[in-house]
């Protein structure tokens, strides 16, 4: 069994944005490109619906912190490191 191809983002981008352009058929492009046409037309769209994000004001949103989801992980990693000093030891 083969393994599924992995693509750069700038290869999306520039097969996508070929697929906006419209100067070839989405069969020219998959010939050019080896790429399967379901696959253009989902990077055609994921970049149309990312569009916008280029033009927004302020840069990158700033990430949201879970309170819960850090303070389980900190208690986890509390956890793991006694265990870790008591398999040390012995």
């Amino acid at each position: 069994m083969s393994r599924r191809k992995r693509h750069a983002p700038e290869f999306k981008a520039k097969v996508a944005l070929e697929a906006m352009k419209g100067e070839g058929t989405v069969s020219e492009l998959t010939s050019r490109f080896g790429v399967h046409p379901t696959m253009i037309d989902q990077w055609k769209r994921a970049l149309l619906d990312g569009a916008s994000g280029v033009f927004e004001r302020g840069g990158r949103k700033a990430p949201v912190i879970d309170e819960d989801q850090v303070r389980d992980l900190h208690a986890k990693i509390g956890e793991l490191a006694v265990a870790n000093s008591f398999w040390k030891e012995s």
